[in-house]
């Protein structure tokens, strides 16, 4: 499932981000980051906005700059975005059934990126440069090293605590 889009597009706001960097095509990346932080992903809406207001873009090179570096998302972002190491030394440790614990006490299939009730993303990476921590997840920039199924389930169950 699909979460849809949970914010309105404030244009104001993306004026001011654009503003900040002086409405330059230059600063583009640096705008798309930005936006990206304020919404969690960068909306469409978003998108075609910025490409119709900085000089000497249009939404289409805003799109595909978008679509081009993996760093941004064009689908919305949980409140808590994890990241499985699946490199060499935390795949041969057990980061798979770690996904899996994962996937399952979220109820996320293969293929989806966002829980269903939005407060969790989920991806794999090839490496979180942590590999004598190995198996490792990273949850919003904080590592969690040596990870077992049971210890993931553990810490997400503490988070959906904090959500209640």
């Amino acid at each position: 499932m699909s979460v849809q889009n949970p914010h309105k597009i404030d244009t104001s706001k993306l004026d001011e981000i654009i503003g900040s960097y002086d409405c330059k095509k230059s600063n583009l990346i640096a705008i798309l980051q930005k936006v990206q932080e304020v919404y969690r992903y960068l909306p469409e809406e978003a998108l075609i906005y910025i490409g119709t207001k900085i000089e000497g873009l249009s939404p289409a090179t805003v799109f595909g700059v978008a679509t081009f570096y993996a760093q941004f998302s064009l689908e919305p972002k949980g409140k808590y975005e994890i990241k499985v190491c699946d490199g060499t030394a935390c795949h041969v440790r057990g980061s798979m059934p770690v996904l899996n614990a994962i996937r399952a006490k979220l109820n996320m299939p293969e293929g989806q990126l966002t829980s269903d009730n939005g407060l969790f993303s989920l991806e794999t990476v090839s490496c979180l440069g942590a590999c004598g921590l190995a198996p490792v997840v990273v949850i919003n920039d904080k590592v969690y090293p040596q990870m077992t199924s049971d210890a993931i389930t553990i810490v997400l169950d503490t988070l959906m605590k904090e959500e209640n």
